[in-house]
Parts: C-alpha cells; structure tokens; sequence
C-alpha cells in the first residue's frame, strides 16, 4: 500500500517510554477492571441521538466514499460514520472499547458542503489513520492516570506533545493513502485552516505550495514554535510531500528529522537558547565538587533540565561527552547575563540548591560554591553567606539516617 514506512520511529519510541513510564501494563489491567465504559456509551449516544448515521439507504454516495477509503487502507475492524450539524471545519474519530462495538468517525456538516469528494477521502484516511495506530487506546490509558494532563510533570507534559503531533503527521499519511495526490491534500489543509472554498478563490496551487515552503522557513531558522495537539500547517504540509516525493526510505527519514526538529523545540526567547546549557553544567560542576555525583543530583539536574530540553537525558550525555563543561558554563552565564541581568540571583540559587539535594554540605562544596559565587557572579563574601543562609532557613532538612 505504501513504498514507505506509514509509522515515524519517534512517535512509536516516545509512546513505548511513555507507556513505560506509567507502568503501562498495570495501568490497562486496572482501567479495563475499573471502566464503566461511560465514554463508549456517552459517544454512541451523543451520535445517534443527535448525529445523522451514513448509511447506504439513505445516503448511497457518501456511503460508498467513506467505506470505499475504508477498503483502500484495509482496515478490517468496523467503522460508524456519522455527520454532525456543525459549522466548524473538523472530524475526529473515537476507537471503540468494547471488542465488536464498531469505531465511529465523525465528520462535521461544515466539512461536507466544503471539501471536494477527493478532499474528503483524504479526510476520512485521516480518522482511520488514527484508529490503525491506535491513538484513543493510548490516550485512555493516559487519562486513567492523569484526567487533567496539565497535572502531569512538566517533561510527561511536552512528551505527550510531541506525540499528539507526530500522531498527525502519520494520520495524514494514511489520508494521502486513501488519494495519492499532494495537490488534494494541500487544498484540504487550506480549506480546513481557513474555512474558505479554493475553487471560488481561482488560488494557485503551485503558488500555494510555494508560500508553504516560505512559511516554513521561519519555523526552521528558529524564530517559531509549534506548541499546539497538531503541528502547524507549514510542517504538515511539508512532511506529506516528502512522503509522497522522496525516492528512498533513508532520505525520507533525514528530511523528516528536519522537520520534526522544530516540534522538539519548547521555547523560543533568547535566554531560552543558554538555559539548558547552563543547567546542565552548573548542575554537574556543583554535584561533582565533592568528587562524585550522586543519584539524586543526577535527578535534580535532570528534573531541572526538563523545563528547557524534550530529551534532557540525551542533552546531558552530550555535555558530559564535550570535555567542555567549565567553559561552557561560564559562556552560558555571561550569555543569559547579558540578556537578562536580573536572573543573577536566580542562577545562583539553582546551584546552591543542587548542594541540598543530598541532605549534607561538604567543605568542597561550600568552597566550590564561595569561589563561584565572587568570580562568575561578582557577589561578596557576605552576600553569598546571606544566601545561602537563607536557603538553609527556608529548605535544609537533615538526613534522616543521620537521625536514627
């Protein structure tokens, strides 16, 4: 059906780590033990109380369009379409939870009067793309353990980002399954993100495209960000020509790391850039000041890191593999200074903080802490034993062992 791969080896990595973070296995056991299986029965009855059924009977056209990109992508589990009153320009599919109860797709009235019959085939591949790779059964685990994702750690946080978009550009893979034509696709895009009827507006398809790659230029120079469920246009576009144009899985692949690269990125402000670096070797330089890191320091570091870096992990091998560390560290300092000379203090802070991890100070540290504080952060004696008491006063906590 497809020369390529339809799935992204990212989307399926980050969803295996995910699932294996929350103790997936355990999690489905309790949440097929617990489910009143509400959601099933809520979307079914939304549907055929409110939602008119595509059924042959009645609407022999639609009918055979729909099951026909059914057929196309061979997907063999059963499948409700349904057509809801709505003028926004949108569908959305929901996996069935009971084994023999059919998907459903549901596709917005706003859709039907707009798009072409081709456009809509795109759409519908769409939806079942999301089926074949499973995306509700994911999300259902998820919500088990996090109702509101916003209560999740900040790195599960940008992680389950990452995968909704990747998530979309292999559903739009399977869309340009159902078709095999990019013009389709890209007109399909226009019409959903602007509501309006190409074929009215006599627009240039080729100038269409053109304008795409202008676009895209600003989120690959780094000015842009892509922090919404779907990537933006620009990048969805762009990854369904090289999908539909590249000759070789390999060239695909490196294209498409290109691309994904700017859905990697979690912030877009100047200091944003040295941050990272910062974090990481301010983190390691104070850890390793008493001559070893420890586990909770490694930890530390790498919750700290996680607000700034999607891998934080990977960025800290990278760090520690530049035998660099003090000099970046100190180029890190002077770039985030020189930009925003009011984080001193809170520089300062998070390296004396990386010395309460362990419950115990250390001479080496507290030597190592006095001689950075006047050097890189021009403080005074005094001023760094006032933070740092202070610190004390507001976070110490003995080591429990040492009480026993």
């Amino acid at each position: 059906m497809a020369k390529f791969k339809v799935e992204i080896e990212l989307e399926k990595r980050i969803r295996e780590q995910i699932y294996s973070a929350i103790q997936g296995p355990v999690i489905e056991r309790l949440s097929t033990q617990l489910s009143s299986s509400f959601s099933d029965i809520y979307w079914r009855s939304t549907m055929e109380g409110h939602s008119f059924k595509v059924q042959k009977n009645t609407m022999k056209h639609l009918y055979d369009l729909f099951y026909g990109v059914k057929k196309t992508l061979n997907f063999e589990g059963d499948i409700d379409f349904y057509i809801t009153g709505d003028a926004s320009v949108n569908a959305f599919s929901v996996a069935s939870e009971k084994q023999g109860e059919p998907n459903i797709i549901n596709i917005n009235s706003a859709l039907i009067e707009l798009m072409t019959d081709d456009e809509l085939r795109f759409v519908v591949g769409h939806e079942i793309g999301h089926l074949i790779n499973k995306d509700t059964h994911f999300r259902r685990i998820l919500g088990f353990v996090y109702p509101d994702t916003k209560t999740a750690p900040v790195i599960l946080q940008y992680k389950l980002r990452l995968n909704e978009q990747l998530c979309e550009l292999v559903a739009d893979r399977y869309g340009y399954l159902a078709i095999h034509d990019i013009k389709t696709c890209v007109s399909a895009f226009f019409k959903m993100s602007s509501g309006l009827d190409i074929t009215k507006l006599d627009v240039d398809m080729k100038a269409l495209i053109e304008e795409n790659h202008k676009r895209l230029e600003y989120f690959l120079k780094g000015d842009g960000i892509s922090i919404a469920s779907h990537p933006v246009n620009p990048i969805r576009i762009q990854a369904l020509n090289l999908f539909a144009t590249c000759r070789k899985q390999e060239s695909l692949d490196k294209k498409m790391d290109d691309l994904i690269s700017i859905l990697l990125k979690v912030g877009t402000s100047e200091v944003d850039q040295y941050m990272p670096v910062f974090i990481a070797t301010a983190g390691l330089l104070t850890a390793y000041s008493d001559g070893e890191v420890t586990d909770e320091e490694y930890k530390h570091i790498l919750d700290s890191l996680s607000n700034f870096e999607m891998f934080p992990a990977g960025f800290m091998d990278a760090i520690r593999e530049s035998n660099k560390i003090p000099e970046m560290f100190e180029q890190s300092v002077a770039a985030i200074l020189s930009v925003e000379p009011s984080l001193r203090d809170e520089l300062f802070r998070y390296m004396l903080g990386v010395i309460f991890v362990d419950h115990k100070f250390e001479d080496k540290e507290i030597n190592f802490i006095y001689a950075i504080g006047e050097k890189i952060f021009g403080y005074s004696e005094k001023e760094i034993s006032s933070m740092f008491g202070a610190m004390i006063q507001l976070a110490f906590i003995p080591d429990i062992i040492s009480l026993c």
